[in-house]
């Protein structure tokens, strides 16, 4: 047990402004109502999407006018600057380090991007050494909760002994378009959050959780379910309606893939740790895994306090499976572009 991978710690992070789902539909048909025919009948998804609030990067009156790339990355270096330092900092706290401490730094995002990156600019203040190995990962889209912390333990495995920090940041409201009169805007308006979370991972005796196994599972010609399409005022979503059905005839037989080439079988997971993507969404995932329908309640209670932020939700999510007391056996389980599935399985620590 010594020389496996330890999952030490986790915190998270929030950005200050909130936004409740009131406030976003008012805003939103104030926007959008008058210049989208079909914006009553998308309207409904603010209510059916389970969210009660949200965490945003800028205040609900900084999307009122209309911003490009320069405004939007601005706003990403400052808020996900400061959202990484304080989850890397509570996370190093909790485990009893120092970020001098730290040989390596994993850092996935997708809603913004800075060069140097992230954990490079934020070096001197965090306090890392001149040697810290950087692994920043952009593209993974709501998957790279699960991927990226699957990256960060077998970093961790292959040097025993090593300390590594798992960092994921998202601010997906920076992405909201007023000049994108689709539909998958109008519902990004109702569903994406921002937020950050951060682990500690190593081998060793303590911690909160065993890295059991990871994998991964990439769908063919599914590019168009989920992504960015990029142009001169930012990124634009890409999130077809056919993700929920795909996702209930085709996630199963992945995971079972998955967990077959780690010698285990569905019927041995006590607790899948889902990330939260939409009501429809955990619907299908509860479905495709044969779960009774409700099953994911910590999923659920994410999604109505936090809404979707891409990658790091899972992380809350796990954060609250860790409060309530981990089963023998969990799977984290995310989707994201690609069209991609990505798996954790984790051991409760005796």
């Amino acid at each position: 047990m010594t020389d496996t991978v330890k999952l030490v710690s986790l915190a998270i992070a929030t950005p200050e402004h909130v936004i409740f789902q009131k406030q976003a539909v008012e805003a939103s048909a104030r926007l959008f109502a008058n210049r989208f025919e079909d914006f009553r009948h998308l309207a409904r998804v603010f209510d059916s999407a389970g969210i009660d609030k949200r965490h945003a990067a800028r205040p609900l009156a900084w999307f009122d006018e209309p911003h490009g790339w320069q405004d939007r990355m601005q706003a990403f270096a400052e808020v996900a600057g400061g959202l990484f330092v304080e989850a890397a900092s509570s996370a190093l706290r909790q485990a009893g380090l120092e970020a001098g401490d730290v040989d390596c730094v994993v850092t996935v995002s997708s809603t913004g991007f800075t060069t140097p990156s992230l954990d490079a600019q934020l070096s001197r203040r965090m306090g890392f050494r001149p040697d810290i190995e950087r692994v920043p990962v952009f593209g993974l889209g709501c998957a790279a909760g699960v991927s990226g912390f699957a990256i960060a333990s077998r970093l961790a495995r292959s040097r025993p002994g090593t300390v590594v920090l798992f960092v994921s940041i998202e601010l997906c409201t920076l992405a909201f378009r007023l000049d994108e009169l689709t539909r998958p805007n109008i519902i990004a308006t109702a569903l994406f959050g921002d937020g950050a979370a951060a682990c500690v991972l190593r081998s060793g005796e303590d911690g909160l959780a065993e890295v059991e196994s990871t994998g991964e599972h990439l769908f063919p010609d599914t590019l168009d379910i989920m992504g960015w399409k990029i142009d001169d005022g930012g990124f634009g979503i890409v999130l077809a309606q056919s993700l929920p059905p795909f996702a209930e005839k085709e996630l199963g037989p992945a995971v079972m893939a998955i967990l077959a080439r780690n010698g285990l079988k569905l019927q041995d997971i006590d607790r899948f740790i889902c990330h939260p993507g939409g009501m429809k969404v955990l619907s299908a995932m509860e479905s495709a895994l044969s779960m009774v329908p409700g099953t994911l309640d910590h999923e659920r209670a994410v999604l109505a306090e936090y809404g979707n932020m891409s990658s790091p939700t899972i992380l809350f999510v796990l954060e609250r499976a860790i409060r309530a007391g981990l089963p023998a056996r969990s799977a984290m389980i995310a989707m994201g572009p690609g069209f991609s599935a990505s798996c954790v399985t984790l051991r409760r620590v005796a």
